[in-house]
């Protein structure tokens, strides 16, 4: 099964022509390129997001293998779900699923289940995959999105993917990338978005996966994708990161004009 595109001429161009412009203006590429670990990056259409995005995308070493972790938007399929196919489609054409890298991960974590159903509508994978086909044409990917998860399963996901990754990078000698898909805060005004992210944001620079979730829960602060951050940082520990750079933060309302309510994007690298 190959995954086709479901938001493209909708959250980014059809076109591949088109696309490839797009992106060659969001993508701020940076001489002094970082070896990430992990990133967060947001998920929303192009012309919202894609510059906060571009500069992550920009500053970081080309990856041959990533791992795009995601919220489920759509309440499809199981609870913490890698897509079974061979490949996700976009208009720049096919990426493959790396099935060595993700039986890694299946061996290593008991409640992921392969399930398709997720990933049929859900778009803050799918809107990652051309950012990365345009770095490196050759990318393989391992799609996993998030539903639900204890904090102990959010412990045990990351800790799998850290070990998967150490003995793939191990045997193949090359590098994989942790991609967090996520917004943060949603529908509030321009000031009360900007308080609470800087909260979440402040965890995340911190490396814990812990503070992060307590001051979204506590704060209610409506970050989509807080599961995928959280597992991302546990597991991008584990493989050595030290440090997390913030490199930049963004509303809708900054694109729109519109500041009563908006959607807040962050771009974080973990290195």
């Amino acid at each position: 099964m190959k995954r086709p595109p479901v938001v493209a001429n909708y959250f980014y161009p059809g076109d591949k022509a088109t696309l490839s412009s797009m992106l060659e203006e969001l993508i701020e590429f940076s001489e002094e390129k970082l070896q990430a670990k992990g990133i967060v990056v947001p998920h929303a259409g192009y012309i919202y997001s894609g510059k906060v995005a571009g500069k992550v995308y920009g500053r970081i070493v080309p990856p041959d293998f990533a791992i795009i972790l995601g919220p489920n938007h759509t309440g499809l399929g199981a609870n913490v779900s890698l897509f079974g196919g061979e490949a996700f489609l976009t208009p720049f054409g096919e990426t493959k699923i790396n099935t060595e890298l993700a039986n890694l991960i299946l061996e290593r974590c008991p409640f992921l289940e392969v399930d398709n159903l997720a990933h049929q509508r859900e778009h803050s994978l799918e809107v990652q995959l051309p950012f990365l086909q345009y770095l490196n044409p050759e990318v393989e990917i391992v799609p996993i999105c998030l539903m639900d998860l204890s904090y102990t399963e959010i412990e045990e996901l990351g800790s799998a993917l850290g070990s998967a990754i150490e003995e793939f990078e191990e045997k193949t000698g090359e590098n994989v990338l942790l991609v967090a898909s996520s917004d943060f805060s949603h529908y509030e005004t321009q000031n009360i978005a900007m308080q609470k992210d800087s909260l979440a944001i402040e965890a995340i620079l911190e490396l814990s996966a812990e503070k992060l979730l307590q001051v979204v829960y506590e704060r209610s602060i409506s970050m989509c994708g807080v599961l995928p951050v959280a597992v991302n940082i546990i597991a991008s520990k584990i493989l050595g990161a030290e440090k997390a750079i913030l490199i930049d933060y963004k509303t809708s309302g900054d694109i729109t004009g519109d500041y009563s309510a908006v959607v807040g994007y962050g771009g974080i690298i973990f290195y």
